[in-house]
């Protein structure tokens, strides 16, 4: 226990460089995003890929950037279980409900298939699947946190939280367009832009720039999204084991620990445990976390490196995010 404390203050020491700057990082992505609109994960990628010699071997940043890209990103998923409860589900009904949540298993499994077809890893698959499936970037951080490592992991998921998040703002801009085209009502608006687009900030800008009513139902069906998070990571770690991809060493816990701590929070939301004004600051340090975490996997990774992933990679997110539009325009029209 005194060896602990005392080493406490060495391992601030260590740490704090790495951390710092991909605070740093990440405040100046949220501030341009604020004064020019671009995607603040999409500026903390872009701005951590530009300072990548900080996480060179023998940097005195490089320990804290590993440990934000690591650690305060598993704290930032686990944060996001504030934003879901039970009441959401009950505004929707079955039907829609059963969609949102058969949108998202399509699409893992057509990212898997579509990843065999490529010639790329099945890890490719389920990270790029359940981040297009789920919620962006988030869950790309999420599903990759669970996945036995190799010497590209770092590399596939910067490219997948850039192309999600360039995704995302597209979709953002045309998919209010596509409604409008086809008609939709308020409610089919909603659960059309909440059921396809990947992150939530994008999926809010979209339903609230239709309307007040579309608003609101694009982001309760985008959480229902989010609150696929934890069956995905269980089923995942449950196959991963069964075909032993990992080893004794590497492999991952049945449901990691911030994967509970999601679940865990959303239960006590559900209870009505939560204070409102406690949820909004969890949820407010659940976005800084994950835009700082973000920001580190960008210095972590090699912008040359992310460019060998090749152009059917992002032929595959593209194909992904085409689907999962479909399979949502196709069960509206047969709910219709």
């Amino acid at each position: 226990m005194l060896a602990t404390v005392t080493r406490a203050p060495s391992q601030i020491r260590l740490l704090f460089p790495g951390l710092i700057t991909a605070t740093l990082v990440g405040v100046t992505a949220q501030f341009l995003s604020e004064h020019y609109g671009a995607p603040a994960m999409l500026m903390a990628l872009l701005l951590g890929l530009a300072l990548n010699f900080l996480s060179e071997e023998g940097s005195r940043t490089a320990p804290g950037i590993a440990f934000t890209a690591r650690t305060v990103l598993r704290l930032g998923v686990a944060l996001l279980g504030v934003r879901i409860s039970v009441e959401m589900l009950g505004a929707l009904g079955p039907g829609l409900i059963a969609l949102t949540v058969a949108g998202v298993g399509a699409t893992i499994l057509c990212g898997l298939v579509l990843a065999r077809l490529t010639g790329r890893d099945w890890r490719f698959g389920l990270l790029t699947g359940g981040s297009v499936a789920i919620c962006g970037a988030s869950a790309a951080m999420a599903i990759s946190a669970i996945l036995p490592r190799h010497e590209k992991s770092e590399r596939d998921l910067v490219f997948t939280v850039l192309a999600v998040t360039v995704l995302s703002t597209v979709a953002m801009v045309v998919y209010p367009m596509i409604s409008n085209a086809m008609g939709f009502t308020a409610l089919e608006s909603g659960v059309f832009l909440g059921g396809t687009i990947h992150d939530v900030a994008q999926v809010v800008g979209a339903g609230f720039s239709v309307g007040q009513e579309a608003g609101e139902t694009a982001t309760l069906v985008k959480l229902i999204r989010v609150s696929m998070l934890a069956p995905v990571v269980l089923v995942a770690s449950l196959a991963i084991r069964a075909r032993g991809a990992a080893t004794e060493e590497a492999r991952p816990p049945l449901l990691p620990g911030f994967v509970l701590g999601f679940v865990a929070l959303a239960a006590l939301n559900s209870m009505g445990l939560i204070p409102a004004e406690v949820a909004l600051v969890a949820s407010g340090l659940s976005r800084w976390a994950l835009l700082i975490s973000i920001a580190a996997v960008g210095i972590k990774t090699s912008l040359a490196r992310m460019l060998e992933v090749g152009p059917l990679a992002i032929g595959l997110l593209v194909a992904e995010t085409l689907f999962i539009g479909s399979f949502v325009l196709t069960g509206l029209h047969l709910l219709d």
